[in-house]
């Protein structure tokens, strides 16, 4: 009898340890699991990255001012070459052919002007003579030796020959204006000819060439482009486009660095030189070309590389800061499923890099439940953002989203201030 009392009693003990264990363990299954991070002190450091193309500061497209045939080239990829120095020549023949028209045709003017000037003085021997016998017959009227008629003959001679003259002097100063028109003709011609020589018209080296020996160039309402010569290779510069959004935070003389692809363990330093006004849009985006100086000393970097960049738009050294994910964190609101949030929240994104305070929240673990805590915002970068007001300490763990589902909520360390079950 005593036996089946101590089972009787066994059993009931092993039931309610069962039942016991079934609703802490149900309990605990639908309970929410979070994940914690702690706030952190340290340094901060804003950065705006975008990508652009390396390029030589200085770099000149070479053309033809005349149309012809590549006759020779002198210089080909990566030669240096120097102010003046002939890279490539036209074939000069038709322009010798055009000088040596137009220095006919000046010699032709000249001998015009000497035959003008040889009936310039004819004509004025012709109109001394006429003024002569006016002048004779003049006297002889006044005598009555001879009849008026012939003085008024004699002065209709005297009155042609006056315009005679007038006449050949106009044809003379035609025929040296005309000289000067085929001199200038000449001196034309000579400098198309002298085009025909293509020289480098800076120190430099060259990092183009667009022609081949034997290639037919048309110089019309542009010139057509022969080789691009830069200037200085090293010393180059990043042309990056920054998005509209973010270039507000720029401005000259702040420092940067990238990377290129060839050289993948490597970061370049450079500074911020220039902002361009002329906005671009491309798909109805809108960027600002920003100009990076980039140090190329080793003549590493190449003309038209990829590079990374990223421009430092503010730096602070010791700020309190906590994971921008605690910004977006939301705890899940009542009827939801484990696991879901009631919205994405603000705070950490590339707005935030402005270091304008703004207003958000965090989340700690009170009482076994999220709480909320208000905090203003400051900095940010990519992983954190820096806490200008709010009551979060150094060390303090806050909640960056939800366990995976089954997981289990490791309890966070006990904070100051902050009472943990």
């Amino acid at each position: 009898m005593k036996r089946a009392l101590l089972a009787t009693a066994l059993l009931s003990v092993l039931a309610v340890a069962a039942w016991g264990g079934y609703r802490h363990f149900a309990t605990q299954s639908t309970a929410p699991a979070f994940r914690f991070a702690a706030v952190e002190r340290g340094p901060l450091t804003a950065v705006v990255a975008s990508s652009g193309t390396l390029q030589p500061v200085t770099q000149v497209q070479v053309g033809s001012q005349v149309s012809g045939q590549v006759r020779e080239i002198f210089v080909d990829f990566n030669d240096a070459v120097r102010e003046g120095q002939l890279i490539a020549r036209i074939d000069p023949e038709n322009f010798q052919h055009r000088v040596r028209q137009a220095e006919a045709d000046l010699e032709a003017a000249r001998a015009m002007v000497a035959v003008q000037q040889a009936e310039a003085l004819r004509a004025r021997v012709n109109l001394d003579d006429a003024e002569r016998d006016y002048a004779r017959k003049e006297r002889l009227v006044g005598q009555s030796f001879l009849s008026p008629a012939e003085l008024d003959k004699a002065r209709t001679v005297l009155d042609a020959a006056r315009a005679q003259l007038e006449i050949v002097r106009a044809q003379a100063r035609n025929s040296e204006a005309l000289v000067r028109q085929r001199a200038a003709q000449l001196a034309q011609a000579k400098v198309d000819l002298a085009r025909t020589e293509i020289r480098s018209p800076v120190d430099g080296l060259v990092v183009k060439r667009s022609v081949d020996r034997g290639q037919t160039v048309a110089a019309s309402l542009q010139a057509p482009e022969l080789f691009v010569i830069a200037r200085n290779l090293s010393d180059m510069q990043v042309e990056t486009a920054i998005d509209e959004a973010d270039v507000g935070r720029i401005r000259v003389g702040q420092k940067a660095s990238f990377s290129v692809d060839a050289f993948p363990g490597r970061r370049f330093q450079g500074e911020v030189k220039q902002v361009r006004k002329a906005a671009h849009v491309a798909s109805n985006v809108v960027s600002y070309t920003v100009i990076v100086s980039a140090a190329n000393a080793e003549l590493l970097l190449l003309p038209g590389m990829t590079a990374n960049v990223r421009i430092i738009t503010a730096e602070k050294e010791s700020v309190l800061k906590v994971p921008n994910a605690a910004l977006r964190f939301r705890p899940p609101v009542e009827g939801q499923k484990p696991g879901a949030t009631a919205g994405s929240g603000g705070g950490g994104g590339r707005g935030g890099g402005r270091g304008a305070a703004a207003q958000q929240n965090v989340y700690i673990l009170a009482e076994g439940k999220p709480q909320a805590v208000a905090v203003k915002t400051g900095l940010s970068d990519s992983q954190f953002t820096e806490i200008v007001e709010g009551a979060l300490q150094e060390g303090q763990q806050v909640i960056v989203g939800m366990a995976p589902a089954g997981g289990k909520s490791a309890p966070p360390p006990a904070a100051p201030g902050l009472r943990m079950l």
